[in-house]
């Protein structure tokens, strides 16, 4: 079951919000908040709730006994990557040695579990943070259950520490107010998907390894960001109506001026995961810089690892630690500062802005492509130019409808902070004036609702990007 799909919007959300309003209490809210959450995972398959279960257990367990015990936590670490490495690298393992010559082995056919490096890593940080911190450890199964198997952030993050959700578990207050304000950002969040990331990615399959590739690139670009921050803001709102408060996961990454700040606002719950429990216990920074920079390459090797068994996802993991890598390095040995020389003048932020993006529009290539041959042919093809024709002039004209372009420059406009800056000029004023935009805001989400239901009525399903990791 995804967000985006009629039973979902219409049949499981409206049940799960009427019935869990109506329960008395927290332990009835959040008894109810785990069987629908398990009901919502079930839909991918019922082997898949057993494999859930099973790992939040282990990571109960674990956390009971893994105060002060290293071995406790070594075992944990060991189950749950066992878990991830089986289901999601095994299949890709094999493939690479039987490649070999000589080496003949079966290769096994193992289905994905959707969401499977989310629940872990969530399971993971919780084993790590009770080892650290005594005082978060939980005794009650049904907590740690709530929080990792939560069905707003399950399935595609974003990936929530326990510290950050412990006392709304236990205690939280659940108001039509915060109601009101969830479902509003969950609307945005699904008019994201919908209108701008399905319309930009019917383009990306139409044409991705053409000609056209800088077109197929760019859609890419603003159908990858506006699909997970999409996720992430129906993941946030549909929190916020339960009572629980997650982080944001996205701080608008295409206006960056470099990789450091890419990553600094693209998926901010993996980076900081990484960041607190790989990167930092490798020793961070502490350890002179050529240390350093093997840190971080291994940090953006396991980063692309993380995105899936195949080697686009590695070398783009490896591509980003590269220019992250690289930047440090450049800045040390010219001495500039983080506003640097020249960092201030204008053509020098221009050039760094369309740098980044550049480097992000060519590893979002890798990332896309099935294979590295591919990706080599596309990037190829942008950057030899293309043969002009008949047929790729026709292909070009279907692609780029009234409704592309649309999409377009609604993507264009949202993925710069022009929105959030008039929402606060709106939060500004006072009285009616207050009152009044705060009415407009609400009409204008019930209208991209009702377009989000026409779409989806003459539309054909488009899975979330990030189910597949």
């Amino acid at each position: 079951m995804v967000f985006s799909s009629v039973i979902f919007l219409f049949l499981f959300l409206p049940i799960v919000l009427g019935c869990y309003y109506l329960l008395p209490g927290r332990e009835a809210k959040n008894l109810w908040l785990v069987a629908a959450s398990l009901l919502f995972y079930a839909f991918s398959g019922l082997w898949y709730v057993l494999l859930l279960l099973f790992s939040v257990f282990c990571n109960y367990l674990a956390g009971l006994f893994v105060s002060g015990r290293k071995s406790v936590l070594y075992a944990a670490v060991a189950v749950n990557l066992g878990i991830l490495g089986i289901f999601k690298y095994l299949t890709f393992l094999v493939q690479t040695v039987d490649r070999l010559p000589g080496v003949t082995i079966p290769v096994p056919s193992i289905v994905l579990p959707v969401g499977i490096s989310f629940f872990t890593f969530q399971g993971l940080s919780y084993v790590i943070d009770v080892y650290r911190n005594e005082r978060l450890k939980s005794t009650h199964f049904r907590d740690v259950l709530l929080y990792i198997a939560l069905f707003p952030q399950l399935v595609a993050g974003p990936i929530i520490r326990y510290e950050d959700v412990a006392d709304e578990i236990h205690s939280r207050r659940n108001t039509l107010e915060q109601l009101a304000k969830g479902l509003r950002r969950f609307i945005v969040g699904l008019s994201k998907k919908l209108l701008i990331a399905d319309i930009c990615g019917n383009v990306v399959a139409l044409i991705y390894n053409a000609d056209r590739s800088w077109l197929a690139a760019v859609c890419y670009l603003m159908q990858i960001y506006f699909d997970f921050s999409g996720y992430s803001d129906m993941a946030i709102g549909l929190g916020l109506c339960f009572g629980f408060h997650f982080k944001e996961n996205f701080n608008y990454p295409y206006i960056s001026a470099s990789i450091q700040e890419f990553w600094r606002r693209w998926h901010i719950s993996l980076s900081t995961w990484f960041r607190e429990y790989l990167y930092i216990p490798l020793g961070g920074n502490r350890k002179g810089k050529a240390k350093t920079y093997w840190n971080k390459l291994i940090v953006f090797f396991c980063t692309g690892l993380w995105h899936g068994a195949n080697w686009t996802f590695i070398v783009w993991g490896l591509w980003h630690g590269f220019f992250i890598v690289a930047e440090d390095a450049v800045k040390k040995l010219f001495g500039l500062e983080k506003h640097g020389k020249g960092g201030r003048n204008p053509a020098c932020v221009v050039l760094k802005h369309l740098y980044t993006l550049l480097v992000v529009l060519v590893g979002f290539v890798i990332f896309r492509a099935d294979n590295m041959g591919q990706a080599f042919s596309m990037i190829g093809a942008m950057f030899s130019g293309g043969s002009a024709s008949a047929q790729t002039g026709l292909l070009l004209a279907q692609c780029l409808t009234p409704l592309t372009l649309f999409a377009l420059a609604v993507g264009l406009v949202g993925s710069t902070p022009v929105l959030p800056l008039v929402c606060r000029k709106a939060e500004q004023q006072t009285g009616s004036v207050y009152a009044c935009l705060q009415a407009l805001s609400y009409a204008g989400v019930l209208a991209l609702l009702l377009v989000d239901i026409l779409h989806l009525s003459a539309a054909s399903y488009v899975p979330f990007i990030y189910f597949q990791f």
